[in-house]
């Protein structure tokens, strides 16, 4: 108890932080960050929301290898959507 100097909570599902609070070193500075993105339940809602009207996005897949090129075309506004990283690829071309 009382030995961390900082804790990344990650975890999307409903948990109780009291506990990894309790975590950290006495006397310290707290924070406490949340998304207003919602959480899983409610990104499972918009997302059967969208399925269910038929809303789509047009978004550009990009794979990891390609993140640089792709930075530059948002430093130069040349892009046509949304940019979305394919973490799922692998982080070189084969």
């Amino acid at each position: 108890m009382n030995t961390l100097d900082g804790i990344i909570d990650t975890v999307s599902a409903v948990h109780p932080i009291l506990p990894l609070l309790m975590l950290m070193k006495s006397h310290g500075r707290k924070l406490v960050a949340g998304s207003c993105i919602g959480g899983m339940k409610e990104t499972q809602e918009m997302l059967d929301f969208a399925a269910k009207h038929n809303i789509t996005l047009d978004v550009d897949a990009v794979p990891m290898y390609y993140v640089n090129t792709t930075l530059e075309s948002l430093l130069k506004s040349d892009v046509k959507y949304r940019f979305v990283l394919d973490v799922g690829k692998p982080l070189n071309k084969k």
